[in-house]
């Protein structure tokens, strides 16, 4: 995915939408943190180097003009016996002083037009109950709810 730029709606900043690199850690585990999901840097890192090269992930990262990371997107093609092909997008954040400038807007389109040059028809995304305010976002990206559920795990 070729970088692109990005304006914000106050017209004061730009960013660049371009594929995350593994020096993006630090940020990206800074970022992840703020959403209740901590990562040790090198553990992200890690993470990064495995998923970057595989095809059917996407891992995009918003840049300010000021090379300051400020939003992430990671999503990935699924294919499940039941349901098929399709794209999910496995997280997303923006940096709270960056929200509601279009940011997180444009890196789900970004992942949408991946799906699409991927034959993939549809984009799916999970969203805690308890991240109200994520909820009214994707409405209005015009995703739909279609169900609540339950989430296991079981360490081993």
């Amino acid at each position: 995915m070729k970088s692109q730029a990005v304006g914000s709606l106050s017209g004061k900043d730009t960013a660049t939408i371009r594929c995350a690199r593994v020096r993006d850690a630090a940020r990206l585990a800074e970022l992840s943190a703020a959403l209740g999901y901590p990562a040790e840097v090198d553990v992200l890192a890690r993470r990064l180097a495995r998923l970057l090269p595989r095809p059917e992930h996407l891992l995009l990262v918003a840049e300010a003009t000021a090379n300051l990371v400020i939003g992430w997107v990671h999503a990935g093609e699924q294919d499940i016996l039941e349901v098929g092909r399709f794209c999910e997008i496995l997280g997303l954040v923006v940096a709270t002083d960056h929200r509601g400038q279009g940011i997180g807007r444009r890196l789900v389109s970004a992942v949408e037009h991946w799906a699409c040059q991927r034959g993939l028809d549809r984009v799916s995304v999970r969203s805690n109950i308890l991240r109200t305010e994520s909820h009214p976002f994707y409405e209005r990206a015009g995703y739909v709810r279609e169900k609540t559920q339950h989430v296991y795990r079981k360490q081993l």
